[in-house]
């Protein structure tokens, strides 16, 4: 299994113990983008689809031709979407804090939860998938194709440490949205706990369907 991080410190989080002796590839050091993958993680960023790299999309395109399984978050969903047919696109405004999604109760253990968003792009649910969230914000908030391709706009994946990153290396978007910090850990305290079960859920059904 492949996981492409693109940003210092915003690696897999949660999600890691479900991926195994993964290898993850760290773009932002200027690693190479591997060629084939038999499963693949693509982490979220701050660039736009349009700043990735023909190498990156090429994999994931070979991965989703091969019926590979994926999860894309975030931006990782964006280059999901794109590759599926969908089109990705500038949002109304920028999402970023804890904000409530609505979704399949099969996928996430419930239909109701409060997961951490930090996005500027969104995208349309692209042919023969299906949507498994939404929110007030963004009607597309996750999706998959079939058993094994799951997108996801929010970060299932944070935990504490990942949040700090995300938070020391954003402090100029975050100021422009007037959006506080403080504010974002301390609801942090109360819905990281919260999504845990959640993220777990999504995560080992995933994570069955990528190692079997």
């Amino acid at each position: 299994m492949i996981v492409l991080q693109h940003e210092p410190g915003e690696g897999p989080g949660r999600l890691a113990p479900f991926l195994g002796d993964a290898t993850v590839i760290r773009l932002y050091a200027g690693e190479p983008v591997p060629t084939v993958a038999d499963a693949l993680v693509v982490l979220g960023g701050g660039m736009s689809v349009g700043d990735i790299s023909p190498a990156e999309k090429s994999l994931l395109r070979r991965c989703v031709d091969e019926g590979r399984p994926v999860l894309g978050i975030c931006l990782g969903a964006q280059l999901l979407a794109e590759a599926l047919g969908g089109r990705v696109f500038r949002a109304p405004q920028k999402e970023i804090g804890f904000y409530r999604v609505r979704g399949s109760a099969e996928f996430f253990g419930t239909d109701s939860f409060v997961p951490f968003h930090w996005h500027g792009d969104a995208f349309t649910l692209p042919p023969r998938a299906q949507p498994l969230a939404s929110s007030t914000l963004t009607p597309v908030q996750a999706f998959r194709a079939g058993e094994r391709l799951v997108g996801l706009q929010f970060h299932l994946e944070v935990d504490e440490l990942v949040l700090a990153a995300m938070l020391a290396s954003g402090g100029e978007e975050l100021a422009a949205k007037g959006v506080e910090p403080e504010a974002i850990r301390a609801e942090a305290q109360r819905e990281l706990a919260r999504t845990e079960p959640v993220a777990k859920h999504l995560f080992e059904r995933w994570s069955a369907k990528a190692t079997r």
